[in-house]
């Protein structure tokens, strides 16, 4: 899948979003897994390599390093329309995958690093990534979702996809 700008017009305030080819997002996905396993390990090491604990470093090298991306999704007869809250990012941060079953978001938030002669003891921030890939509840048609990103909420409308027909078969004898 080649990457394709949202049908969606630029509103006031609203910003469509581009979907993207599913080799990004795996890319995308080893990056943050040797974040995440670079992070934990500076945690181990801090931690005074004490083994045993290599479950809870990794989680806690997660919550530090990736945004819960919070959705809700709902459904009418004729699509899918999801939310998500994506504080803090912007549409060029953001890529989305849409197969007719999976929904895939990440997003990485690039931050300049300052220069201090202070020891950072203890930081709380934002997450500079996200990501989120489920399974939708209906199959939808990809070529027709767009998205728009407005106040920190990314909103997916996605049509369902045309439901496959039955036609009987007759057998002709041979």
């Amino acid at each position: 899948m080649k990457e394709q700008a949202s049908p969606l017009a630029t509103t006031r305030g609203i910003t469509p979003l581009r979907l993207t080819s599913m080799e990004n997002i795996f890319e995308d996905m080893r990056d943050a897994f040797d974040a995440i396993a670079r992070r934990a390990y500076e945690i181990f090491e801090t931690n005074g390599r004490q083994f045993g604990r290599d479950m809870e470093d990794w989680f806690r090298a997660e919550r530090e390093l990736l945004h819960p991306a919070y959705l809700e999704i709902t459904e009418s007869d004729n699509e899918l329309d999801a939310k998500i809250e994506v504080p803090g990012f912007d549409a060029k941060e953001l890529e989305i995958s849409v197969a007719p079953s999976r929904l895939t978001l990440a997003g990485k938030h690039e931050t300049a690093k300052e220069e201090r002669k202070e020891k950072t003891l203890y930081s709380e921030r934002r997450a500079n990534q996200i990501f989120r890939s489920f399974e939708l509840p209906a199959e939808v048609d990809p070529e027709k979702v767009t998205a728009t990103l407005k106040d920190g909420i990314l909103n997916l409308k996605m049509p369902k996809a045309a439901a496959a027909r039955k036609i009987r078969v007759e057998p002709r004898a041979a």
